[in-house]
């Protein structure tokens, strides 16, 4: 029985490269949707990937595009995160059986990560979602939460900074949030992809562990015994400071703004930043790590 082709959104990314590699190696056909005059001549060429170039905004492009596609994977960029309609109209009218929207994040059905601006967007795409699903009923969708990036989030020094040896601890730096590493992330969607009837029009749940950034930075000075110099500070301190800058407009930093949201997201406990009780890491073939795996991660990252 030949495997389904997938369709793919935002596939140079950082985590759209993992993704597609992950869904190539599992022997998936893929068609990677790509903006004109994007840089999809980055990707590596194989014989089940095929590129087609597509104007985002338009339904009849996308829609032709997608012709003999059964998933899409969407990973467009946090700034795309709320127009992602169009092409979920064009998954529709192309008869797309499953549609994977650009979330991997935070846990959007708690009701204060709710309340958050970057939350709030994914709510509405879930909103529109459960909509279209109502209306074709052929149609269905997945949400996958998968918490921080772990190992990327690592490297950028948006966890801890672990080359500078700098961090700030949010709400002291024991709270336990939950992290996925990039590859693992992108065995979630592979897991979706092979398992669409037990994940049909949900939110899955899926880490690599459950850590502290305390944990993180010990890690660390396991292996090179230097110190480091850290700030703690406050979820709702960031949270204000984050609606300020809203409030300024033009003349406030949105992109700021919207990371102290993702921050508040991911360190606020009121947030369900902690996922442990709702994993669907064995359906979605995602194993959690040993602290000895985490470590390595992080050392990895030095």
């Amino acid at each position: 029985m030949s495997l389904p082709t997938i369709g793919l959104a935002g596939a140079t990314g950082n985590l759209g490269l993992p993704i597609l590699s992950a869904l190539l190696t599992a022997g998936y056909p893929v068609t990677v949707l790509s903006r004109i005059g994007g840089n999809s001549s980055k990707l590596t060429p194989h014989t089940n990937l095929t590129v087609k170039s597509v104007d985002f905004t338009s339904v009849p492009s996308l829609c032709e595009a997608l012709e003999g596609v059964e998933v899409v994977v969407s990973c467009v960029a946090t700034s795309a995160m709320g127009s992602q309609n169009p092409l979920i109209d064009a998954c529709i009218a192309a008869g797309v059986r499953r549609f994977i929207p650009a979330e991997f994040g935070m846990d959007s059905q708690n009701p204060h990560a709710m309340q958050l601006p970057p939350c709030a967007m994914k709510v509405a795409t879930q909103t529109y979602l459960r909509e279209q699903s109502r209306l074709h009923t052929e149609f269905t969708w997945t949400t996958i939460a998968n918490g921080l990036f772990l190992d990327w989030g690592i490297e950028v020094g948006f966890i801890i900074d672990v080359k500078k040896h700098t961090a700030t601890l949010y709400n002291g730096g024991d709270v336990l949030f939950s992290a996925t590493t990039l590859a693992d992330i992108a065995k979630a969607v592979v897991g979706v992809v092979s398992n669409q009837r037990a994940t049909a029009d949900r939110v899955v749940y899926a880490h690599s562990a459950c850590v502290t950034q305390n944990q993180l930075i010990q890690y660390v000075k396991d292996k090179d015994g230097k110190g480091w110099d850290v700030e703690v500070k406050s979820t709702d301190t960031v949270k204000q400071e984050s609606f300020l800058e809203l409030k300024k407009g033009d003349e406030g930093d949105a992109d700021a703004a919207m990371l102290g949201f993702a921050v508040v997201g991911m360190f606020d406990e009121e947030c369900g930043c902690n996922f442990e009780r709702k994993l669907d890491n064995g359906m979605l073939g995602v194993n959690v790590l040993s602290a000895d795996e985490v470590r390595r991660v992080v050392e990895k990252c030095m």
